[in-house]
């Protein structure tokens, strides 16, 4: 009598491998997904993940430039031609755009229709103060950077009156060796707002050059406005630079402003005497640069 209700369990048994799931494997490859993949690759310019597209726009534009494409004084086609030519939005060609008037390449007024300022093979005072690193290379000399210190702290008075920050403010100092071929020419101490040199207190302590990597980060040098004098070298300068404390070294000061005029650094420059000297060009477009002394 007991095997009776037993036979009644026999149908029950095919339910055990749980046919219900087998139609949910297909969904597990998520097959709704694949459609999404082809739009991942935003633009085909993009050639590798570390690099900004911009970047790569920015440097497109500057080969042409240089293989002659565009002669001094021609006209760059207008932002959304490029938009549509390199599959991209205006707003990274603005962003390209703006690099390359950093590099003293165009000028850059937002509405109107870039203008090359050089063409091949010419120099570009502006763009030689600007970037040490860009500056010594031009010349066949091969630049170096040694980071000595970077501290947090707060703005004091000048600071922050340059920065456009509130006296008090996060900002980093960062205390740094330049040399051309491996010989001390120079000793940087520059302020950053927080942002920037938070991104700088994180490269290593041997970057040749902070700008280079900081417009990877979307952070441009575009305008500066410097002063030149003379200062007398502290205790840093004479360790760093093998001068005696109090010799008279030849110093720039400069603050330089993204393309929105924002400041992003706030330095102060001391060179070797008979290192450098700086040079002053009158021309429609006012440039000051620095050459190597004899």
């Amino acid at each position: 009598m007991n095997e009776a209700p037993q036979a009644a369990d026999a149908p029950r048994e095919p339910q055990e491998p749980q046919a219900a799931d087998a139609p949910r494997e297909p969904q597990e490859p998520q097959a709704a997904d694949a459609p999404r993949e082809p739009q991942e690759p935003r633009t085909p310019r993009r050639t590798s993940g570390r690099t900004p597209l911009y970047l790569e726009v920015a440097e497109d534009l500057r080969g042409a430039i240089t293989a002659g494409a565009y002669g001094s004084g021609a006209r760059l086609p207008a932002e959304d031609e490029l938009a549509r030519r390199y599959a991209v939005s205006r707003g990274t060609v603005r962003q390209a755009l703006a690099a390359l008037r950093t590099d003293g390449l165009i000028t850059s007024r937002r509405g109107t229709r870039r203008v090359v300022l050089g063409g091949p093979g010419e120099e570009n005072a502006a763009t030689e103060l600007r970037s040490f690193t860009r500056w010594a290379r031009s010349l066949g000399q091969e630049p170096g950077g040694r980071t000595v210190s970077v501290d947090p702290g707060t703005a004091d008075g000048e600071e922050a009156e340059q920065l456009r920050i509130a006296a008090g403010d996060p900002v980093y100092r960062v205390l740094r060796l330049r040399t051309l071929a491996g010989e001390p020419v120079m000793v940087e101490r520059t302020t950053y707002p927080r942002a920037v040199g938070a991104l700088v207190a994180g490269m290593p302590l041997d970057t040749v050059s902070y700008s280079e990597q900081l417009a990877r980060h979307g952070v441009l040098f575009t305008d500066a406005h410097h002063t030149i004098d003379i200062a007398p070298a502290d205790a840093d300068d004479a360790r760093l630079l093998g001068c005696r404390a109090g010799e008279a070294l030849l110093r720039e000061r400069r603050r330089s402003t993204d393309p929105a005029g924002t400041p992003v650094e706030w330095s102060q420059d001391r060179y070797l005497p008979g290192t450098v000297a700086f040079t002053a060009h009158s021309t429609a477009a006012s440039a000051l640069g620095r050459r190597l002394r004899p």
